[in-house]
């Protein structure tokens, strides 16, 4: 013959309980502590119930069932709060992402400076545009060219040699209409290079 004063559910509950917190702070097994701690809940406030009809006497345990499941459920439900924020963060940044990608960017190439002749060398690359590359002869300055380059990852390089008479030549790059390289040369076949912009 059965205990009448044995409380099955308040011992389920708190094993359920205690469980399912352990198992709350791992985070991808955590999804299995979901349905233990609910479980355990239930299980602790209907052994409380008996403990308060007089049907059992292990008041404590059910308790303790109660207060871990209920833990065991915040830890859930913080584990859902902070997935949430990272998806939603990584979601924003991967638009951001995208539409610096959509979006062009104005490569402007400038060559300014009192050299009676100069040799410019350049070249562009973005996203998926194939590299331009060129090289010009330029007999009077300022010498100018513009380019929408694709992509999140863009840049190029501008050299400018003058001829053997000198002078000096200044290169400027300017990315969307801020300048990010300048270099002066001057002399015989001086060399001013903008890269790395």
């Amino acid at each position: 013959m059965s205990d009448p004063r044995r409380n099955g559910p308040g011992t389920a509950g708190f094993v359920l309980g205690l469980v399912g917190l352990a198992l709350g702070f791992i985070p991808v097994v955590g999804l299995v502590a979901w349905p233990l701690v609910l479980a355990g809940l239930t299980l602790g406030v209907f052994g409380l119930v008996r403990v308060s009809r007089g049907q059992a006497d292990n008041k404590g345990l059910a308790i303790a069932g109660v207060a871990l499941s209920a833990i065991g459920l915040v830890v859930c439900v913080a584990w859902v709060a902070v997935f949430g924020r990272a998806s939603s963060d990584a979601e924003n940044a991967l638009d951001d992402l995208q539409a610096q990608a959509d979006r062009g960017a104005v490569l402007l190439y400038e060559v300014t400076g009192d050299a009676s002749g100069a040799t410019v060398s350049y070249s562009t690359f973005g996203g998926g545009d194939p590299a331009t590359t060129a090289e010009e002869e330029v007999a009077a300055l300022p010498w100018t060219k513009e380019f929408t380059v694709m992509g999140t990852l863009h840049g190029g390089t501008l050299d400018v040699t003058t001829d053997a008479k000198g002078g000096t030549v200044t290169c400027e790059v300017t990315v969307d209409g801020v300048a990010r390289k300048t270099a002066t040369a001057s002399g015989p076949n001086a060399v001013a290079r903008c890269s790395d912009f």
